[in-house]
């Protein structure tokens, strides 16, 4: 028999983080995926839960159908921000995951939503295979958990009321962020900050706990922001905020981008103002997380600190 490790380490579609196996895998063995996401199918919904299906698939396939994969969307399986914890502790088996929600618990993990760090795709997927990306899976192995795939996702702003385009337009809003490291440039351009993940944020800004939220665009999407907005700042050109969620690397860029454009079209179509981001206003962003996120996250931890000295090297 095939230790689950081996099968999953394995496997070129995987969309997910994924703690080390403690045993081995025997038939009829059945994995937990969990994620915090819309369910849907293989062909239709949120390319997130897709991606997690088409892994089902194939696990399924090259282990002969002696390990199957239950996935549970909408956190129904275990809360949002506690499927890390989960991980590491053995109670799941695999998570789609937004790398830096476990930040609370491994600060060195907001890497993975730097503001102004990473400002293309190429240039985040770059990390798998430049020092970075080494550095970063090494940290997650010692603590147990492992990287299969990399993909990044770019993100906007939905707002309430006024669009969020550049550092002055944050001013007296309060902003779900997403990080950290996010919330201490929104703090410093003017902002008041909320910590929720961004299956939350349709509460939050439905009730006016929250003017305005940067996520990613399949976000926006999935969870019908464009019903309590009023003004999307679009990332599909430019964008400050990207988002590491390890996925199945080809199809979950292509998925990314593909939402990126579609974001623009829901909420134009839902009345709200679509506003673009451009180098130079991204640049503003840069230069503020610079200043007090880099900073503050280098001074965490000596890995901290080496991390984001390898990662400014892929953005140079």
């Amino acid at each position: 028999m095939l230790t689950r490790r081996y099968v999953l380490a394995s496997a070129l579609a995987a969309p997910a983080i994924l703690r080390f196996g403690t045993g081995t895998a025997h038939a009829a063995t059945t994995l937990k995926i969990s994620h915090q996401f819309p369910g849907g199918t293989v062909d239709k919904g949120d390319f997130r839960d897709r991606l997690t299906r088409v892994f089902a698939a194939e696990v399924a396939k090259r282990s002969g159908g002696e390990i199957a994969a239950e996935i549970y969307p909408n956190s129904s399986l275990i809360k949002t921000n506690a499927q890390f914890s989960a991980m590491r502790k053995g109670a799941l088996d695999i998570s789609l995951y937004p790398l830096p929600y476990a930040g609370g618990e491994l600060p060195e993990t907001n890497i993975g939503l730097m503001p102004g760090l990473v400002s293309t795709y190429d240039q985040g997927l770059r990390w798998k295979k430049e020092p970075v990306g080494k550095a970063l899976t090494d940290f997650l192995a010692d603590k147990g958990i492992i990287i299969l795939t990399w993909i990044w996702q770019a993100g906007g702003v939905a707002s309430r009321s006024r669009p969020v385009v550049a550092p002055e337009d944050a001013k007296g809003l309060k902003i779900r962020g997403g990080s950290r490291e996010m919330d201490m440039v929104l703090q410093t351009a003017g902002a008041a900050v909320l910590s929720l993940p961004s299956n939350e944020l349709y509460a939050a800004m439905q009730t006016g706990a929250c003017d305005a939220g940067l996520t990613s665009s399949t976000s926006l999407i999935s969870f019908r922001l464009e019903e309590v907005a009023k003004a999307l700042t679009s990332g599909a050109g430019a964008s400050y905020w990207f988002m590491l969620e390890p996925l199945l690397e080809a199809f979950g860029k292509k998925g990314a981008q593909d939402d990126d454009i579609e974001v623009a079209k829901v909420y134009e179509k839902a009345g709200a103002k679509v506003s673009p981001l451009d180098v130079a206003t991204v640049g503003k962003w840069r230069d503020i997380a610079r200043d007090t996120a880099w900073k503050d996250y280098g001074a965490k931890t000596a890995t901290a600190a080496s991390l984001l000295k390898l990662a400014s090297d892929v953005s140079a």
